[in-house]
């Protein structure tokens, strides 16, 4: 929330902006000293304002409302750094959008963890004409996300996260697990 804040001065005092005949007044220069006190988190702000714009410089909530704003895929449950990582990669996964890699770092993104994505398709080239299609006859998508700690709403929050970043003909299905845990000896 953005407000007054509590010693700051001003960058662009008021009373030195005054004409002449005010600059000996003590009641004008009171009076617009309060002015500055208002208007100075103002003047900072734009001062500032290039910082508002770069999610890993802007206030945390100034970063929510920019995810929204650029269409990034968060929740509101995620880590402040994990938001912050979200929001800038936000245009990036935008032009990336449909592809296996823009599923996988979208989901990466989201959770912190890359799944591990199963796809119909494939490629091929061939000299000759009519040569063996690729891939399967139907379409299909399987994303397997490994946890720590899954939860219900982990799995309905990778629903969505796959409904809305996989290629629209797409049809999918989402698994949530439990992370092998490996041992270090």
């Amino acid at each position: 929330m953005r407000g007054s804040v509590d010693g700051l001065g001003s960058s662009a005092p008021l009373g030195a902006m005054l004409p002449a005949v005010f600059a000996d007044d003590d009641l004008a220069q009171r009076f617009v000293a309060g002015l500055d006190d208002v208007v100075a988190p103002i003047l900072n702000s734009l001062d500032c304002l290039d910082s508002y714009f770069t999610p890993a410089l802007a206030p945390l909530d100034f970063t929510r409302w920019l995810g929204d704003w650029v269409g990034a895929e968060t929740d509101g449950t995620e880590p402040e750094a994990r938001l912050r990582a979200a929001v800038a990669a936000a245009a990036y996964l935008h032009r990336i959008r449909g592809t296996g890699r823009g599923l996988s770092e979208a989901v990466r993104l989201a959770f912190g963890v890359t799944p591990e994505i199963t796809e119909s398709g494939a490629a091929a080239w061939n000299a000759r004409p009519l040569g063996p299609v690729p891939g399967e006859r139907r379409p299909h998508l399987h994303v397997t996300l490994r946890l720590p700690a899954p939860t219900p709403a982990d799995e309905h929050r990778l629903d969505s996260l796959v409904a809305a970043a996989r290629p629209a003909h797409m049809p999918y299905t989402v698994k949530v697990t439990v992370a092998e845990r490996t041992s270090e000896r």
